[in-house]
């Protein structure tokens, strides 16, 4: 909260935390509750522990925006899509928004495409780069031993350049993401 830009700004989130403690409790479900196999399995405790990673990778910018599901994006820096924690879902909302290339980590291989916008891959360990080389375009996981999370974000941001260039991201290569288009259904999503 401490982040938003402005007031108004820090309301819209907390609206949205509000909205979601209202759509878990319709759907019988718990925010403070791990509903998600792989994260189970990934050795998260919570949905809410996995938010705070993903907080912590919006480093310490001010948050400028937060936005609805599928809500076309205008602000510039960074800002906050309200969508569910599964892939294929958060990325539809995400492209429709005008998101036009996705990056995504993951650290246990989602094998995840998204036409028509390219996802560049990024492996957050490296045993999971070495297994899955054929479409994980970037290793995070080196910052483990010793390179700066300056220069792997430098390598970040040169490959979405690249991307936009026109260079196919892995995924692309392997023509991924065909059938990923998945709107947010009614009912228990998280």
């Amino acid at each position: 909260m401490r982040r938003a830009r402005s007031r108004e700004v820090g309301e819209a989130f907390v609206e949205r935390l509000r909205w979601w403690e209202h759509y878990t409790a319709i759907n019988d479900m718990e925010m403070n509750n791990n509903p998600s196999p792989g994260n189970k399995l990934g050795g998260l405790t919570t949905i809410y522990e996995k938010s705070l990673g993903a907080t912590a990778k919006g480093g310490t910018t001010p948050l400028n925006a937060v936005y609805t599901y599928a809500q076309p994006i205008t602000e510039r820096g960074l800002v906050v899509m309200d969508t569910p924690g599964y892939d294929p879902v958060s990325v539809t909302g995400q492209v429709a928004g005008g998101c036009n290339i996705i990056v995504f980590t993951t650290g246990r291989g989602s094998m995840f495409g998204f036409k028509p916008a390219p996802s560049i891959k990024v492996s957050s360990n490296t045993p999971l780069y070495e297994n899955m080389p054929d479409d994980m375009d970037i290793d995070a996981g080196v910052v483990l031993d010793g390179v700066s999370t300056e220069e792997v974000g430098r390598r970040i941001l040169d490959e979405v350049i690249a991307v936009a260039s026109g260079k196919q991201s892995k995924s692309e290569a392997q023509g991924l993401g065909e059938e990923e288009f998945a709107p947010w259904i009614l009912g228990a999503t998280m």
